[in-house]
This record gives structure tokens, sequence and C-alpha cells, in this order.
């Protein structure tokens, strides 16, 4: 188990569905992200499931044996603590894209799992790996999980269909690590693989804190009594900073308010009431990891995720809510990932954006509709349905509707 040490570093797992991300997951952390008990817990796992690992070694035993998740060493030595790793586990399945997506803002490297049963790419293999490009990631490991199932010589030309896959891609270097999760092999090879290839980013303690918040939710039992309400309770993950209890949080772009018939959003002033990291209460969080942060806001004010996507932060530290913005364009050359079926959808070329059509973009946690309101080369003005919140620079995913389903087609960068 994770112990008690706060994770310092979020590693997304992405590829296809069904090749064995949660299975890696349990091998590495002897649990699954709905096994804690307490309530805060339990509602952020659902749409980006997390983990948390601690990564040991076994003193004075070579490289990769020496590397383990377990206490105890096979001759009964005790192992010692590398660091607690929180993997974060985004869905598979295409429909779930917007929330990868939403998932990668808050990683610091991926495991890419590729299943060597299978041939390579299968369809959201190759679209999360795209994201991942799209998304700046570029620390990744690729696990070819499976290998128990096929013979060597189906091994080794899967192992040469993903080196081809990867070419010119961000995982281009990444090494190929040949693993069966399920059977619990070469689990020491993959983390030494994430030890050397993915490092817990510098992070300056002394910024403002900075949460992108995930989930957000309501823990109280129908008819608690208003005297025994728990306030509303935001999951995410603190990407600078440190966060302790009773700190003042702004949460941008705040709540709807309806005013005279016109409705905008305003910021929301609350304080920290209590912290969770790791699966215990804490009174000092720092970056890595997932967050429950118990505050004094009206839960229902949290509930069913309203307050997913925003972004909270000391009062007067945040950056600005955008309603429209103008954004550069950098379209990817096709359309990637298309599902078999999916005829309308095609592996086609990407067209340029057009005035008026409607875009779903993703910057950090939050996703929003918007619809283009002037197309020019290289770079789109968009009115949005639900304003973000985000700092000039900002990379945004942009979707757009093909066939019945949204899908990836390039990279936005928000102008100042």
């Amino acid at each position: 188990m994770a112990g008690n040490r706060q994770p310092e570093v979020n590693i997304g797992l992405v590829g296809h569905v069904d090749h064995g991300k949660t299975t890696l997951v349990q091998a590495l952390s002897g649990s699954w992200t709905d096994q804690h008990s307490e309530e805060m817990k339990r509602g952020i796992s659902i749409r980006l499931g997390y983990a948390d690992a601690t990564f040991r070694r076994c003193p004075g035993v070579d490289e990769p044996e020496c590397f383990t998740v377990e206490e105890e060493c096979p001759d009964g030595s005790e192992s010692e603590p590398l660091r607690t790793v929180s993997f974060v586990d985004a869905p598979g399945h295409e429909t779930l894209m917007a929330t990868m997506l939403s998932g990668a803002a808050l990683m610091d490297g991926a495991v890419l799992v590729v299943s060597a049963s299978e041939p390579v790419p299968q369809p959201q293999t190759e679209e999360h790996l795209m994201a991942l490009d799209i998304i700046g990631i570029d620390n990744i490991v690729i696990a070819q999980n499976k290998v128990d199932l096929v013979d060597a010589e189906q091994a080794r030309e899967n192992y040469r269909q993903i080196q081809e896959f990867v070419e010119g891609t961000v995982a281009e270097d990444a090494p190929v690590v040949p693993v069966s999760a399920g059977q619990e092999v070469n689990m020491d090879l993959l983390i030494g693989a994430i030890e050397s290839e993915i490092p817990t980013p510098e992070r300056n303690p002394d910024a403002d804190p900075r949460m992108h918040v995930a989930r957000s939710f309501d823990i109280n039992k129908p008819g608690t009594t208003y005297e025994n309400l728990t306030g509303g309770v935001l999951g995410g993950s603190l990407v600078e900073g440190e966060l302790e209890v009773d700190d003042e949080l702004e949460i941008r772009p705040g709540r709807e308010v309806e005013e005279g018939g016109q409705s905008e959003y305003v910021p929301i002033q609350t304080t920290v009431r209590s912290l969770q990291a790791g699966g215990r209460d804490a009174d000092v969080v720092t970056p890595g990891g997932l967050l429950g942060v118990g505050t004094g806001l009206d839960p229902s004010l949290t509930k069913g995720d309203a307050l997913a996507g925003r972004i909270a932060g000391p009062p007067g530290s945040l950056p600005p809510t955008w309603e429209q913005f103008t954004m550069d364009v950098d379209l990817l050359d096709r359309i990637v990932g298309s599902a078999e079926g999916d005829a309308a959808a095609g592996d086609g070329d990407v067209d340029e954006i057009s005035t008026g059509e409607p875009l779903m973009m993703t910057v950090g946690t939050a996703t929003t509709v918007g619809a283009v309101t002037s197309a020019r080369d290289g770079e789109c003005e968009v009115r949005l349905k639900r304003p973000v919140c985000a700092e000039p620079g900002a990379k945004i995913a942009i979707n757009r509707r093909v066939g019945a389903r949204w899908r990836l087609i390039g990279l936005g960068t928000l102008q100042e």
C-alpha cells in the first residue's frame, strides 16, 4: 500500500480500452482507486481513476531486480522507499476523450499501455498518443502488456509495430518494457524505467498555490440537518505552491449568477476547512497526487461536479476569466483514431476551421464548447458557452464534431 507519504508526481496511464491499464495499476499499487472508504476519496475516481504507489528499492540488489512496491525484500530485509507516485487512469473509451485531455493537464509524465496481443495502433492508442503530443507531455514509458498471451515471434513483431507507430512523436525515444500486469511479470523493469524516464518536476514551494479542480461533490448524506452539514469538497491536483488548512481560496470562473435576465460568472471566495492527500488528512499539501479540499462552501454549489474545470488559489492570484478569446491554431494533418464502422469520420484530412462552427475545447481541466466568430489562417476567435480561467499562452486541445462524436483536430494557444 502507499503508506503515508504524499505523492509527489502524477503519472498518466493512457491507451486503448481493455489493454490492461487498471490491472497494471493494481499490480503496481496493490490497490485500486475505489477501495478507500473515506467519502471524500470515494467520489473522485469515477471520472479520473487515481491510485497511489510507493516505489521502493531493495538495498544490495542489482537493477532492475532491486525495484519493488513490497515493503519486504525477497531476502527478508526491509526495502527503502524511493518516492510515492499517483497514477491517473485516463479513460480509454473514445467518448471520454475530453476527460482524458482534462486529466492530461495534471500529468507530469505518462505510461502508454499497448497490448501485445492486438495489432498496433488501436484507435484510442493513436488518439491518446496524439493528445500527449499536443499537450506536450514527453516523459513517456511504453508498457507492452499481455506478453504472456503471445509467443516470442508475435511479441517481437508487436514490438516492431510499436517502434514504427511512435516514430516522429513525443514517444519516439521512450523505452518499451514488455510486461504482464495480470501475472505481475517485469514490474521491477517497469518501475526502473519510470524512475529513470519520469522525474519529479522541480517545484517552487514559495509560488502561490494553484489547484486544478477535476471533481467537486457534496459528501453529506440525504437528510443531514443544517448544523451537521459538511461544506462542499473540491477534488483535483495542486500544480504549484503549498496549500494549508485555513487558507483563503478564490475559485474561478466561479458560479453563474442571473442578474436582470443576464447571466454572468462571479468568482467564489471560501476558506480551506480540511485537506486530504494520499488517503489521509493533512495540514499542508504539496503538488503531486490527488487532493480532497474541504471548504466552507454551501454543498449545493459543489455537488455533481458543478465546479469541475475551475482553478482555485489565493484571492487575486488567479489568471483571467475568458468568455471569448483568440487562439493560434495548429491543426493535425489528419483526424486520428477513427473506430471501425465510423466510416463517416474516416481517417480524413482536417479541414480548416470555419466561421460559425462549434468546437469543443479542453483548457486545463475545463472542457467548454464555443462558436467560432472569426477564423483566419492560423488563428480563430471563439465565443464560449461557459467561460474558462486560463493564463495567456495556455494550450487548448481542439475537438470538432465529425459524424456522431467529437474528434481531436489540433492544438490552440491562447493569445494575450
